[in-house]
């Protein structure tokens, strides 16, 4: 198995059905959904203000992309005690706060006066969305068929392309009407309906661990001691994670910088530049469910064709993003540059779904939030927080079209990590899969000497 922290797998009577029937599936799907959206929007809403911000404060762009990565960073530090916490209690439970909490967060933000307490609310945004992603990943596998999880895993994430468009998007129209301040209000709001709502959502049951993963569980600190050593036995998961997080530098900085590209670079009015990059983004969230397919595809025959898939959309998304970005003016209109942005950005996402699903492969069913954490740890600390700041620290020394230019450049990097995982991970899914059955072997020859026991 790839992470020694067994426990007993979820009481599911047949691995590939339905855990409650398909109704409380399809419902937890779609509340599971909104809320990412939800999230997104919550998350993405201050990119489209970053012109407003600038000339209210006259903050630099090192500065305005700390607001994005003060979210992610705390997301980061997060997850791994709220997974495990949900992992060990309730999943149900721990998103209703989570998104009780992001949501008055975010409300909050519109009260701040200073760079300071709106970098200080926007943390705690994070801290509220921390585990979101794989808590909620981990629910939805567990309530559908595993051989649906690729796709299902993308439509997921995808979401969350659909909310960061909304959230640019609502965020520039709103400002432009009532100011930047009370973006952050309307947003904030829908949150707080779907956390009650949530509540109704069917949790699967939290197992019995056994005394060594109690033991490995007890605190944080234990935690990290083994899923470090989780990671150094299983190649796919390090792999895996530092080839998505690579890639998400490119997916952020997109997401984070275009408003304020179009605006400086194309001289598009605030407003009219966060609809132009929604809809880069919009392409983005298609492009995540159509490459989560096809990645499902390429592991049909072999499970290791979906990693070298994956590795090269990678490399295509980058030959499209570098010239788009890197030309001048002159050779591209707005509307031809737009297009390019928007082919690259429908393959940047592509590894969005199956990076998630494919460490779910590779975990035991029962640890599946708190395993996934491990990779939200990776995707928030090292892609989504390292991007846009690395992107506005460039973007001080070099100019915003240059930095833009440079940053898709990470997706070799993640392609390379990608193939260096294709070569483990149909020997870590085998090894996870015997794991199960010895332990089903073993609860059931337990079962039979309790029976004959008088």
């Amino acid at each position: 198995m790839a992470m020694d922290l067994q426990m007993a797998d979820p009481g599911r009577p047949n691995p590939d059905g339905y855990l409650f029937g398909r109704g409380p599936a399809w419902f937890a799907l779609i509340m599971t959904v909104a809320l990412m959206m939800v999230d997104y929007i919550d998350r993405q809403v201050i990119v489209s203000l970053f012109p407003h911000l600038k000339q209210a404060w006259g903050l630099s762009d090192k500065q305005l992309g700390s607001l994005v990565s003060a979210v992610s960073i705390t997301v980061a530090v997060g997850a791994m005690p709220i997974a495990l916490w949900a992992d060990r209690h309730s999943r149900v439970k721990s998103i209703f706060l989570m998104a009780m909490l992001w949501s008055l967060a975010c409300i909050s933000c519109m009260f701040t006066r200073s760079y300071g307490q709106l970098l200080a609310a926007r943390a705690v945004v994070g801290a509220g969305e921390a585990g979101y992603g794989s808590v909620g990943s981990a629910l939805i596998a567990s309530h559908f068929p595993a051989r649906m999880r690729g796709t299902l895993m993308a439509v997921f994430f995808s979401v969350g392309s659909l909310g960061s468009v909304l959230g640019v998007m609502l965020g520039g129209v709103i400002a432009s009407h009532w100011g930047w301040q009370a973006a952050f209000g309307v947003v904030g709001v829908p949150g707080l309906a779907l956390s009650l709502l949530y509540i109704f959502v069917r949790d699967y049951r939290t197992v019995q661990l056994t005394p060594r993963l109690d033991r490995a569980t007890q605190t944080p600190a234990s935690m990290a001691r083994a899923i470090a050593a989780a990671l150094a036995r299983s190649p796919t998961m390090l792999w895996v994670s530092l080839g998505g997080s690579a890639q998400v530098i490119v997916l952020s900085t997109v997401w984070a910088w275009l408003p304020s590209y179009l605006n400086r670079a194309q001289g598009l009015a605030p407003a009219q530049a966060a609809v132009n990059a929604a809809l880069v983004v919009l392409c983005g969230a298609a492009g995540a469910v159509l490459t989560g397919a096809l990645v499902d595809r390429a592991g049909r025959r072999r499970q290791r064709g979906k990693l070298l898939v994956l590795a090269l959309l990678c490399l295509l998304s980058m030959a499209v993003l570098i010239p788009a970005f890197a030309a001048p003016g002159r050779a591209l209109s707005h509307h031809q540059q737009l297009a390019w942005i928007a082919a690259g950005g429908l393959l940047m996402t592509c590894s969005t779904g199956p990076v998630v699903a494919i460490v779910i492969d590779v975990i035991h069913p029962g640890i599946r939030a708190t395993g996934s954490a491990v990779l939200a740890f990776f995707l928030n600390l090292f892609g989504l927080a390292a991007g846009p700041f690395i992107a506005g620290m460039l973007s001080d020394a070099w100019t915003l079209p240059r930095a833009m230019a440079a940053m898709p450049a990470f997706s070799v990097l993640a392609a390379l990590c990608f193939l260096v995982a294709a070569r483990s991970y149909e020997a870590d899914v085998q090894r996870t899969r015997d794991q199960v059955r010895a332990e089903e072997a073993a609860g059931a020859c337990n079962t039979s000497l309790r029976k004959q026991t008088p």
